[in-house]
Order: structure tokens, then C-alpha cells, then sequence
């Protein structure tokens, strides 16, 4: 058997699957027939305009078959990889989807629907399949090890649209340190101009709105520790930013309905049930509309 025979065996991937397709041409390179010699390097290139030209003209249809066929190739395909090999073609995947959805089509629909795809998966920070949590480089590299999630990328653009989708599934409350994604909001310099629909998005007024996005999740936020890092010399995006963070966060008593929204959600994300399972309580649709972070 040949060296890259030995690589990738193919035995139960349906032939239409994106992902087998491509690891089977690439698996048969002749650079790859050389173990200790090969590296993602070279095969790198190949993977990227294959995805990117299937990504840039994708609608929502599309790239739901995308993203069924990643699950499929990941989770019930039958290729066998040297391990090596294996972990870097699926980082490079990863890398390369969330660099698209996250950077260049910044559209909040792309987004709720990866969520929706993966949300079997995103308990586990370690699977492949939880894709929110995987780490990928807004300035496009072929190496995702130094990149950030999509949480950090879009606390950093101040994408407030994409920010609310996110809360609604979840996914600051399993933030180990949410105060990070509020200092970043807040303090990280305005490096990048975001366009939506072709239209300039005011970066200042993203960033009022999502402060105020995580003022609906988080029952605390540190104030002493924005203003010492502003004691620092960091300067904020917004001079009058404490405006936008309730007193009821840093000063007053929490208000009882708003513990009241933290304690159902808590039990609901426990339950992987954010934010569908709100809408199944038999609760006033007002009152689903505020534990959504509608208001």
C-alpha cells in the first residue's frame, strides 16, 4: 500500500461530501507521499480556494449543506488519517469557514445558523464541532494557533447585530471572565471599519449597544476594573461609556427580575435548551422576549 494510501483510507463517505472530496485529492498529492517532508503548507493553498470560492457566493441553503457535510466528514466519516495530518486539514477547515462567516460576510443570519448546526456540540470546548469555540485569524493566515474566537473577534469589531445572537445562545455566560469581553468592547483600539450591506457601521454607537447587550446577561460588572485599566492610560471608544452600563451592575442592588432572567437562562444553557427552550415555557411572550435579551 502506498504511503498515501496509508494516509487517508476512504470507507463510508458519501461521494458528494465537500470535505471527503477534498482530503481525497489532497491525500494523493504527490507531496504527500514523503512522510516528515509534508506540512500544511502544502496543502494549504488547495484547501483555501476550494472553500472560499464555494463560501463567497454562498446563500443560507448552501451553507447549511456546508456545514452538514463538515459534521458528517468529522463525525461519521470513515477516513483514517496520520494524526498529524488529520488535526491540521480540520484546523485549516475551521479557520477558513469562521474567517468567512465572521469577517467577510459579517451576516448575522450565516452566524444563527452555524449556531443552530452546532449546538449539539458546544459543551465541549475540545470538539471539532463546536465550532464557536475554535480559534481562527481575522487577518487571514494559514495557522489559526494565534488566532482569537468569534466571541473575541466580535467584541473587538463591535458587531452588535452578531453579538446579540450570540448572548441569545448563551454564549458569554460560559465566558470563564465575561468582564474580558466588556474591556475588549470598550477598550480594544479601533483598528478595522465594519461594512454591512455596503453601508460604513458607526463603530462608537456598536459599542453602546453592545455594552448595553451585556448588561441584559451579566448581574455584575466591574467598573474598578474598566477604570483601572483606563488608570492605565487605555482609553475607551466611548468617553460617556459608564452611561451605558446600569448603576444596578456596579452599585444598586440588582433589580429581582433581572436575577430572575440569570437564574432561568442558567438552568436552560445547563440544559443545552438557549434559546429555543424560552420559548417553550408557558410564560407571556413579553416575558420570552426579555429572557431573549430582547429588552
Amino acid at each position: 500500500m502506498s504511503k498515501s494510501s496509508k494516509l487517508c483510507r476512504k470507507t463510508s463517505c458519501p461521494g458528494s461530501n465537500i470535505f471527503c472530496n477534498l482530503i481525497d485529492k489532497i491525500a494523493k498529492r504527490p507531496s504527500l507521499q514523503f512522510w516528515g517532508q509534508w506540512g500544511y503548507h502544502c496543502y494549504e493553498p488547495k484547501i483555501y480556494r476550494t472553500l472560499a470560492k464555494i463560501l463567497r457566493y454562498m446563500d443560507l441553503d448552501g451553507f447549511d449543506i456546508l456545514l452538514t457535510d463538515y459534521i458528517a466528514f468529522v463525525e461519521k466519516s470513515g477516513y483514517r488519517f496520520e494524526l498529524n495530518f488529520n488535526l491540521e486539514f480540520t484546523e485549516i477547515c475551521v479557520n477558513i469557514i469562521l474567517y468567512w462567516v465572521f469577517v467577510r460576510k459579517s451576516n448575522p443570519d450565516f452566524v444563527e445558523l452555524l449556531l443552530k448546526k452546532t449546538k449539539n456540540y458546544v459543551q465541549d470546548r475540545s470538539s471539532n464541532l463546536a465550532l464557536i469555540w475554535r480559534t481562527f485569524t481575522p487577518v487571514y493566515c494559514p495557522s489559526p494557533l494565534s488566532g482569537i474566537t468569534p466571541l473575541v473577534y466580535v467584541a473587538q469589531t463591535r458587531q452588535s447585530s452578531i453579538l446579540k445572537i450570540l448572548l441569545q445562545y448563551g454564549i458569554l455566560e460560559r465566558e470563564k471572565d465575561p468582564i474580558n469581553i466588556v474591556l475588549t468592547i470598550l477598550l480594544y483600539p479601533l483598528r478595522v471599519k465594519i461594512m454591512f450591506d455596503h453601508t460604513l457601521v458607526d463603530i462608537q454607537e456598536d459599542a453602546k449597544t453592545c455594552l448595553v447587550l451585556c448588561s441584559r446577561v451579566l448581574s455584575v460588572i466591574s467598573v474598578t476594573e474598566i477604570e483601572t485599566q483606563l488608570s492605565l492610560g487605555r482609553h475607551p471608544v466611548i468617553s460617556d461609556w459608564l452611561d451605558y452600563i446600569p448603576s444596578t451592575r456596579y452599585k444598586d442592588p440588582c433589580e429581582l427580575l433581572h436575577l430572575c432572567r440569570i437564574t432561568i437562562r442558567a438552568q436552560l444553557l445547563t440544559n443545552n435548551m438557549l434559546p429555543n427552550g424560552i420559548f417553550s415555557l408557558l410564560i407571556p411572550a413579553r416575558l420570552q422576549n426579555y429572557l431573549n435579551l430582547e429588552s
